[in-house]
């Protein structure tokens, strides 16, 4: 079990620890951290990272999306928005809208870290996500075909590695949309067998 960072700590970790280029946005002139949706339900405890993609193109276009939310869907949609080039935008803190309902069999595998390559087929949507999961959408068009661009990637790689690193999780706990909900397919382009490798390297680098 663990409690999610503090948001200084979380800004840290991301810029010092991760090595990337962060860009914090603001919502109604108040700071990343107080835009949430904790009124709706706990932050926490954490056991791992979600990965996801957009489904847009242009990175002003993703970040509001990201940061606002739609009808029916109100934001933030996540924590973080890695873009094409590799920055993150932190579109909030807290509780966000961006797991959903998942399947508590991936969920109990994730917090083990037990699986093998990838978590059992998730074939329900019987527990609540977002309080557990900090959430990176990532801009793409999900169609297969719009590239990921390496900076892209490795930033990817970066942010899953030093978020683990922080709470002593291993590369198990970084998992993709698709691998918690039956019906997605996010994010497409890469495996996450192949994400997670990557971020079990840097790991065991460090």
């Amino acid at each position: 079990m663990s409690k999610p960072m503090a948001y200084e700590r979380f800004i840290q970790v991301l810029r010092d620890v991760a090595g990337v280029k962060v860009v914090e946005v603001r919502t109604n002139g108040k700071s990343p951290r107080q835009h949430n949706r904790n009124r709706i339900g706990p932050w926490g405890p954490v056991h791992g990272v979600m990965i996801h993609h957009t489904v847009t193109q242009g990175t002003q276009k993703t970040v509001a999306i990201c940061q606002n939310g739609y009808s029916g869907l109100p934001g933030p949609l996540c924590h973080g928005v890695i873009a094409k080039d590799g920055t993150v935008y932190v579109v909030g803190y807290g509780r966000a809208n961006h797991a959903g309902k998942g399947d508590r069999d991936v969920f109990n595998a994730v917090v083990a870290e037990s699986y093998a390559t990838k978590p059992p087929a998730a074939n329900e949507a019987n527990m609540d996500g977002n309080p557990h999961f900090y959430g990176f959408e990532c801009e793409n068009l999900g169609d297969g075909e719009d590239p990921w661009p390496p900076e892209q990637l490795k930033a990817i790689e970066r942010v899953s590695a030093a978020i683990c690193a922080e709470h002593g999780w291993t590369d198990k706990s970084v998992i993709g949309h698709l691998e918690w909900q039956p019906g997605k397919v996010d994010p497409r382009g890469f495996t996450m067998t192949s994400m997670r490798k990557r971020i079990r390297r840097r790991l065991t680098s460090d």
